[in-house]
């Protein structure tokens, strides 16, 4: 473990939390918390391994490994606001619920809305990303739905869509933005399609989940061992993920250059 890498189990109470105030979140010295629910979202802002479950500091960045799903989410978000941060960020990748968003397409959400209640992200953040972004990257504004389950249909997507007219789906971000929202710190949601509305996702996938939220490998084979023909549509969604992957590393690269974000640069 290199220097200014801190381990820090989510949910350990910090003895001195630093107070955000609106001039101190503007200005180089504010503190960010990035929430990633999956290792390859990890590997888009650094190559350092992090255990589930635990946060490190990157310089002026702390990075919380959480975990799928809301109460995961939740408890490392509040582990960063205990760290210190000054803004939360829901990162990684989302599901596309809109027609028109694409595998790689960056969303930077206005709103996050759930059957738990709405949250509105940051405006005066969201707009200066959003400028420095737009640059190199297709970017998007809309609502993103936080859904618990994972949503595998296309079908079911659609629904989603036409009931909360949301551009885009997740199963963590409302957790984030309820505890950002707590502690009265800006919030923001960067996350990059990976699964468009008219794809199902294969059932390969569902098969070889783990109660974390991981494809383990073993269950993954065995059920293709049985049903070979999703290996096409695993492949797929493999180019899908990818295109994804590196829009978010883009991301991390454009903004390492930006005072106001100091997010650690991925390989």
């Amino acid at each position: 473990m290199g220097s200014g890498q801190i381990p820090q189990r989510i949910g350990e109470t910090v003895t001195h939390p630093i107070q955000a105030t609106a001039e101190s979140i503007r200005n180089a010295d504010a503190i960010v918390g990035i929430v990633v629910a999956l290792p390859e979202e990890l590997r888009t802002l650094s190559p350092e391994k992090i255990e589930q479950g635990q946060c490190r500091r990157f310089g002026k960045t702390w990075i919380a490994y959480s975990g799928t799903g809301i109460e995961n989410a939740a408890n490392a978000a509040k582990s960063l606001v205990e760290n210190g941060a000054q803004i939360l960020i829901s990162w990684g990748c989302a599901a596309g619920l809109a027609s028109e968003l694409k595998p790689g397409d960056l969303v930077l959400a206005e709103q996050v809305l759930s059957e738990r209640g709405q949250f509105e992200t940051d405006l005066q953040w969201r707009s200066y990303i959003g400028q420095k972004l737009s640059s190199t990257l297709s970017v998007k504004n809309g609502r993103l739905f936080t859904n618990p389950k994972l949503v595998g249909l296309s079908l079911d997507k659609q629904r989603i869509r036409q009931s909360s007219l949301a551009v885009a789906l997740d199963m963590e971000s409302v957790a984030i933005a309820e505890v950002a929202s707590q502690a009265s710190v800006p919030f923001l949601v960067i996350r990059s399609i990976a699964d468009p509305v008219d794809m199902d996702l294969p059932q390969a996938v569902l098969a070889g989940l783990n109660d974390k939220g991981q494809i383990e490998l073993g269950k993954l084979l065995t059920y293709l061992l049985r049903h070979p023909w999703e290996v096409i549509g695993l492949i797929r969604l493999g180019l899908h993920f990818r295109a994804a992957q590196n829009t978010l590393k883009i991301a991390a690269k454009q903004l390492a250059i930006l005072e106001a974000l100091p997010f650690p640069i991925a390989n």
